[in-house]
């Protein structure tokens, strides 16, 4: 095994180099842009100022597009706007000039974007079909005024690719008749009725709509009054096909965001699986069911016109318990890393996986690995330089381990699987800057892992300045997580509670490279 170590040190090498500029705290002053205080090196952030929701995520001519709600005047939430980024690999990031700004009908909530290759709505030609983006207006007079019906939908359109926007003249195309939280559309081709499908959250439950030219809609069908976790509003949703994978089944998923009323407080994303008819989805889940159990993945939604047909989801990872107070200056809030969906068949039940895009694997440097193993009752640690940018992955069987990532300040993230209790536990109690708000402070995450397979299953953990990404099983369970440590962690603890030997195979730490 020299030789797992004799690499894994010069990739320890390469980080102190890169390390000079020693706590995280002070990387700002000494750094400048993209390296401030706790700023993600692997995530998607805006260039500065507030950022929340994913918002028009289409794929068109080569390129992702990342639009989000964004607010460019402080870090706090404010008149939203649609940001705007593009990527080729969904990993590597270019910021673009602001898409979709405030104007007489409201401020520019979250929405979607579909590529009109039929040019239905007229706004394009068949050589040059256009993007059509679709949002929701928000009027902060109407909303002061405690009206209802201040929430309608508009669209807009753009012949260069996203570059810029022409909203339609005739916005909003669809009027609110006085339901108070009344947004995010997300629409796409329907195939099964040969028009536009458009869902929309209306307070406590979903609305489909439909229409020929993206102008002119008509209410189909309504789903989720009585089904679903409703704990707070609904938001953000999605519905898509998937295959079950090894069969030649086909369901429907749907997703939607809820705030608050998630698993761990505040936010989360609930899922369903069911069918679509092209009008009406039906599902006969019982329980509630989550995209992620940590607490800091909310508002994802996947893809339009993606090749393959794949399903890419990412999500804003933070929490509106306490979004606004994180401790960040310049900018606030990043994006999830961007995931691909898949859905299983697991004692009779379907279960949604969602695990990162393989061009994540891009950017990690050296990668070695040695088995080790841990007798009862027994510790290991290991130094790196540093975790808060690394991939930590191993296979294993056991059903308790810990693995405690620790600094010299005495601050530490302890991930936690419990056998007994059928758990995996995330505790950021004691991980850095907690006191910016109590919830935060107090927070210990909780995920069920009952359907967890017999035998060898995959634990990964990617770990960046100030979050946590966490897939059991390729994606099978899944925790998202902010941290705030005042330095990098170097050390980890490894610890095997059990009166059997803790074995933990391919265990491999590497480094992952900044995008920026």
């Amino acid at each position: 095994m020299k030789w797992f170590w004799i690499v894994l040190g010069l990739a320890l090498l390469s980080c102190k180099e890169e390390k000079k500029v020693g706590p995280v705290q002070n990387v700002d002053t000494e750094l400048g842009l993209y390296q401030e205080a706790h700023r993600p090196q692997f995530h998607f952030t805006p260039h500065e100022k507030w950022m929340n929701d994913p918002n028009g995520l289409v794929f068109h001519q080569g390129v992702y597009h990342l639009f989000y709600q964004y607010y460019p005047e402080d870090i706090v939430w404010g008149p939203m706007h649609w940001g705007h980024a593009i990527s080729k690999d969904m990993v590597h990031w270019e910021n673009k000039p602001i898409a979709l700004f405030p104007d007489e009908h409201g401020y520019i909530f979250s929405g979607s974007a579909v590529v009109d290759t039929n040019n239905s709505s007229g706004f394009g030609t068949k050589d040059n079909p256009p993007l059509v983006a679709i949002f929701t207006y928000h009027d902060p007079v109407g909303e002061k005024a405690k009206k209802d019906d201040f929430q309608t939908q508009g669209i807009a359109y753009s012949l260069d690719n996203g570059d810029t926007w022409v909203k339609y003249e005739g916005n909003p195309v669809i009027k609110n008749e006085g339901i108070r939280d009344f947004r995010d559309p997300k629409v796409f081709w329907n195939n099964k009725t040969g028009n536009w499908t458009m869902l929309l959250v209306a307070g406590d439950h979903l609305q489909i709509w439909q229409s020929p030219d993206l102008k002119e809609w008509v209410k189909v069908s309504e789903f989720g009054k009585n089904q679903g976790a409703h704990g707070g509003v609904w938001e953000c949703p999605d519905l898509f096909p998937l295959k079950v994978e090894g069969t030649d089944m086909e369901k429907w998923v749907l997703l939607i965001s809820i705030n608050p009323g998630a698993p761990n407080g505040g936010s989360g994303t609930q899922y369903f699986v069911g069918d679509f008819d092209g009008t009406t989805f039906k599902s006969d889940q019982k329980e509630h069911k989550w995209i992620d159990w940590g607490t800091d993945n909310y508002a994802g939604v996947t893809y339009n016109n993606v090749p393959n047909n794949e399903r890419v989801f990412i999500g804003w990872m933070s929490n509106w318990a306490y979004a606004q107070e994180t401790p960040t200056e310049k900018w606030r809030s990043a994006m999830t890393l961007p995931r691909k969906l898949s859905l299983q068949q697991i004692n009779d039940k379907f279960e949604l996986f969602n695990y990162p895009l393989d061009s994540v694997d891009e950017i990690r440097g050296p990668v070695a690995s040695e088995d080790i193993t841990i007798g009862p009752k027994l510790d290991k640690s290991l130094t790196f330089d540093h975790f808060n940018k690394s991939e930590v992955k191993f296979k294993t069987s056991s059903r308790a381990f810990s693995l405690d990532f620790q600094n010299s300040s005495g601050e530490h993230l302890n991930l936690i699987l419990d056998s007994e209790a059928q758990q995996f536990i995330l505790d950021r109690s004691n991980s850095g800057k907690t006191t910016f708000d109590e919830d935060f402070a107090k927070n210990v995450q909780i995920m069920p892992i009952p359907d967890l397979p017999n035998g060898e299953y995959e634990v990964r953990v990617l770990m960046d300045w100030s979050s946590v990404e966490i897939f059991i099983n390729h994606g099978q369970y899944v925790m998202t997580a902010q941290i705030f440590p005042n330095e990098f962690y170097r050390n980890l603890m490894i610890s095997n509670p059990s009166d059997m030997e803790l074995k933990l195979d391919t265990f491999t730490i590497s480094p992952i490279k900044s995008i920026w």
